[in-house]
């Protein structure tokens, strides 16, 4: 798989920035085939970066009802990645 398709955007909350600032680590939405080993190869060339550990969450869908039908969005995944302690990823610094 190509970098920019295990990687598909950073989420940034606010249980995110405090994972940030506290323990290093960084939260990214993926790919839902992508393993733990593919994402880790990916951060470190994306962003040049030792990776320590890497923790991967399938979130399921939320079924949500619009008028008489209900609809069930898509599950999708989460990895939430540790890095070095002098690793950091300036992509959030501005956030």
């Amino acid at each position: 798989m190509n970098t920019y398709e295990v990687l598909r955007r950073p989420l940034v909350t606010e249980k995110s920035t405090m994972l940030k600032d506290e323990k290093n680590e960084y939260v990214f939405e993926v790919a839902k085939n992508a393993t733990k080993p593919e994402i880790k190869k990916a951060v470190e060339k994306a962003f040049k970066v030792n990776v320590i550990k890497v923790n991967v969450i399938t979130i399921p869908g939320k079924t949500k009802r619009m008028g008489g039908r209900t609809i069930k969005e898509i599950p999708w995944k989460k990895a939430v990645v540790r890095l070095g302690a002098e690793d950091k990823i300036t992509f959030f610094e501005g956030v």
